[in-house]
């Protein structure tokens, strides 16, 4: 007990001179920030998120990065704020929402000379906000006691993707009894989350379906799912394609179970038959387990800034995703470029495949498996699959998500700003 309470006070004394330390830099690197030079909107929304969003390295960040341009070409002033300790807040991400015409929270020292916390920053901002628009379920639970001061404010809880659904599918997958003890932690705190908000953000019907069981307020949800639009390009044929593709953040855990499945169950049986197929895997934060699988079949390459080329490029992308929530932004992005894509349920969801589905979605290895070579062989069925994109991506053009995000803000204005 005492090992503890000393390493408690230990802790505490190292934030403080963290805390101190960058104090210090601010002032002498004349980092200040005038609150009274802020032009605000006829409305304004103030958006927390998790981190500055990284709109080229997750889906997540991508999707609220599509709803921050939204705002702004709707006039909509844009306050952003990420939950991230004062002393780690570099980010080059911070200048790029400043272009937009986002105000960016970032460590500073006030005209007065006071130290700017997130918190002061919230609260010198808050009586000009209308919305509070908290992105992610932890983010909700650790700000809405800050926000809700202001009596008026709307708050917004976009879930993102039904964090329970995903860890008690994560759960039946490993029967890992820690999963099922955080996926239950989560689902009180979604549920709490719900019951403090004025609106309810799902990313997908089904999300919005699972949710229903535990939460029956179904007229304050709003599906809004990510934002993709078919890119009206000329297409690479498909003679002049070569291997699969795949990618995703794998700080995510479904990410990183869908490559040991490909790489242990899927490939073995599909390079049974066609031993040339390659495979490019790109992803932000690789773990050492994923980049010990790289070899010249089953390339790991990390972050890759431009992946335009690769979908351009290939010819079937794979997601073969065991678990998870929400509409998946790599099956989008693969959509967009009308590169095919096999993947499970799980990655199919959100999606209406229709009948073309019946060749894009399995669940078995060798299902999947022999998915992928019948895409990578037959061109008919392989135009055909590609084809089909523009008009499953329908549902998730900039005009469909457009609607709902005004829906959100009960407003139908593109004229708001002063």
């Amino acid at each position: 007990m005492t090992k503890k309470i000393g390493m408690s006070i230990y802790k505490d004394l190292r934030l403080k001179y963290k805390i101190f330390q960058l104090k210090r830099s601010l002032t002498k690197a004349n980092k200040n920030f005038d609150f009274s030079k802020i032009v605000y909107s006829k409305k304004n929304v103030l958006v927390i998120d998790s981190i500055i969003p990284e709109f080229d390295k997750d889906s997540g960040s991508r999707r609220i990065y599509k709803i921050i341009n939204i705002l702004l070409n709707h006039g909509f002033g844009v306050f952003l704020v990420a939950d991230k300790k004062e002393y780690k807040y570099k980010t080059e991400y911070v200048a790029h929402y400043k272009q937009l015409g986002v105000v960016v929270y970032e460590p500073a020292i006030s005209e007065t000379g006071t130290f700017i916390t997130k918190e002061l920053f919230i609260d010198a901002i808050l009586p000009k906000m209308n919305y509070a628009w908290l992105h992610r379920a932890d983010v909700f639970k650790d700000y809405v006691d800050l926000v809700s001061k202001r009596k008026e404010i709307k708050l917004i809880y976009d879930m993102v993707d039904f964090h329970y659904l995903r860890l008690i599918r994560e759960w039946e997958n490993t029967k890992d009894t820690k999963t099922k003890n955080e996926a239950e932690k989560y689902l009180k705190t979604e549920v709490k989350n719900c019951q403090q908000a004025d609106k309810i953000i799902t990313i997908s019907n089904q999300d919005k379906d699972a949710l229903i069981e535990f939460y029956a307020e179904e007229e304050k949800m709003i599906t809004i799912g990510n934002v993709h639009q078919f890119l009206d390009v000329q297409k690479v044929p498909f003679n002049e394609r070569e291997g699969l593709f795949f990618v995703g953040g794998f700080s995510h855990k479904p990410n990183e179970d869908a490559i040991n499945f490909l790489y242990h169950d899927i490939m073995p049986l599909v390079w049974e038959k066609n031993k040339d197929i390659k495979v490019t895997i790109i992803g932000s934060y690789p773990t050492k387990e994923m980049l010990a699988l790289n070899s010249k079949r089953f390339s790991v390459l990390g972050f890759v800034e431009d992946i335009s080329t690769y979908f351009n490029s290939s010819r079937v992308f794979v997601a073969p995703l065991r678990y998870g929530a929400g509409v998946k932004g790599k099956i989008g992005q693969s959509l967009e470029y009308g590169l095919p894509v096999v993947t499970t349920p799980v990655g199919a969801e959100g999606f209406d495949f229709g009948e073309i589905g019946e060749i894009l979605i399995a669940t078995s290895a060798q299902d999947l498996a022999d998915n992928i070579l019948k895409l990578y062989e037959d061109e008919a069925l392989w135009l055909k699959a590609s084809l089909a994109s523009e008009e499953i991506l329908e549902p998730f053009s900039i005009n469909a998500i457009e609607k709902q995000v005004l829906n959100v803000l009960n407003c139908k204005s593109d004229n708001l700003a002063e």
